[in-house]
């Protein structure tokens, strides 16, 4: 027998008495690290960015009502998601061009994903083709995140690909029939770096992205996503392919309920991390409205402003499934690639299963509504925000 083989070492920067303990560690080393074009693109919001700053206060606005004196010594963090079990609540947002922070990109996320035994979500906006994704970590579970383009035949293709590669869903993006104005990229200038491709789109004549007064991205996506996209069209991609379609970008209970008249296998709540209408309402305030108005005919999911394992006990407390992170993930791989989104997860995971035993749940289906309030300290009759007494 081989000897076995031993974890890489960590680098310096995640050890010592200066390792980042949270995320907001993470994004501050980050900061330092990437180029001004590529912070601006990862960490910017739309427009004045009340909404980038709403997402993560939205979370701070909600307020645990522990329990006590209950046997957590044995605590199971597991649960399921689309038929996948999964180590903890916590799945990665398909998040795009992530080459930018790192040379290893979209592979060392897949790589650090598989190991923590989650879904990978890809954008179709990668700097690395899909088949490659799945190649590095082959049979761990991934999704496939969809625009749909004016021409249908390069929708079509991409949803053909991320079957045959073995993608378990497509996350429909749903709220971007034109792309939010985000000024950091206009300031910068943002343009992909020429040593870059979009991954998967190969097949096409590489699009001039140079500024034409706005973003470049903007100007190239413009130019490829079909504003005409409509609910109708969810029935033409259910005749494409067997892969069950999440609409990811639904905040109010009317589009939720469409969703699932649509056949929609699952919903996730999310403003597309404030990049698209600023002033729309955080994700955590939209979830028990979708939740509600889905009666539990498909799972929901929540992305957009976690930060803490206590968000999630947050996000599960109010009906979702699980949540998805995208920027804790390109902090991690910004700082230290596979290994910084490795330590990202993990002490996520940590802070989740702390925030369980400390509100007396021993396994995920413990985590109910009568353990979150809103607003608590403001004055306001807090038996409205509890669930009625069963007495």
């Amino acid at each position: 027998m081989g000897r076995p083989v031993s974890e890489p070492e960590l680098p310096p920067v995640l050890t010592g008495p200066h390792a980042p303990v949270n995320v907001a560690e993470f994004h501050a080393l980050a900061k330092a690290k990437l180029t001004p074009m590529v912070y601006g693109y990862f960490s910017s919001g739309a427009d004045d960015q009340q909404t980038l700053q709403d997402n993560e206060e939205g979370f701070r606005r909600l307020r645990f009502r522990p329990r006590v004196l209950i046997d957590v010594s044995n605590a199971d963090m597991m649960t399921e998601v689309l038929g996948v079990k999964i180590s903890f609540p916590l799945v990665v947002a398909p998040t795009a061009m992530q080459r930018m922070a790192h040379p290893e990109g979209e592979l060392a996320t897949a790589r650090a994903v598989a190991k923590a035994g989650t879904v990978m979500g890809l954008s179709s906006w990668s700097t690395t083709a899909l088949e490659d994704v799945e190649a590095e970590a082959p049979g761990s579970p991934k999704w496939f995140q969809l625009y749909v383009y004016k021409d249908r035949e390069v929708t079509k293709q991409l949803v053909m690909r991320a079957e045959a590669a073995g993608y378990k869903a497509i996350a429909l993006t749903v709220d971007t029939p034109r792309l939010g104005r985000r000024e950091a990229d206009i300031k910068n200038q943002f343009n992909l770096p020429p040593h870059l491709t979009m991954g998967n789109f190969a097949m096409l004549k590489q699009a001039n992205m140079e500024n034409d007064g706005g973003s470049g991205l903007a100007a190239y996506v413009a130019s490829l996503i079909d504003r005409s996209l409509s609910w109708k069209d969810i029935q033409w991609l259910k005749s494409i392919t067997k892969m069950p379609i999440l609409a990811k970008g639904v905040v109010t209970a009317e589009d939720a309920v469409l969703a699932v008249e649509n056949g929609c296998a699952g919903i996730i709540v999310s403003n597309h991390g404030a990049r698209q209408l600023d002033g729309v309402i955080s994700t955590i305030d939209a979830l028990e409205e979708v939740v509600n108005a889905v009666q539990g005919k498909v799972p929901v999911f929540v992305d957009s402003g976690v930060r803490r394992g206590t968000d999630i006990v947050k996000a599960l407390a109010l009906g979702a499934k699980a949540c998805l992170i995208g920027r804790p993930v390109v902090w991690g791989l910004s700082v230290a690639g596979e290994q910084g989104i490795t330590y990202v997860l993990d002490m996520l995971k940590k802070e989740f299963e702390l925030a369980m035993s400390l509100c007396g749940c021993v396994k995920v289906s413990d985590i109910n509504r009568s353990m979150v309030i809103r607003d608590a300290f403001a004055p306001y009759d807090v038996r409205r925000t509890l669930p009625p007494s069963k007495a």
